[in-house]
């Protein structure tokens, strides 16, 4: 599995895990129970999809680099 796929992978799954966080959030303020560790749970999937979220914006103009550079180095090798 490539760096690619298995970004957008995590990023998916982590989406799942932040949905299921907030999900249960909502459920324990619902039950008027106040638990910051409950808000603070939804702070690590979020952090994590941050990264993931960059870096899959980040990846289509390292290819494009990675392509300028690999025609650069070919030109002067001829």
């Amino acid at each position: 599995m490539n760096w690619n796929t298995w970004i957008r992978q995590t990023h998916r799954w982590l989406s799942i895990a932040f949905t299921v966080a907030v999900i249960l959030n909502f459920v324990v303020m619902g039950r008027g129970q106040l638990a910051v560790w409950v808000g603070a749970l939804t702070l690590l999937p979020l952090g994590l999809l941050l990264l993931t979220g960059l870096c899959m914006f980040v990846l289509p103009y390292a290819a494009k680099w990675r392509s300028v550079r690999s025609d650069v180095r070919a030109a002067v090798l001829e």
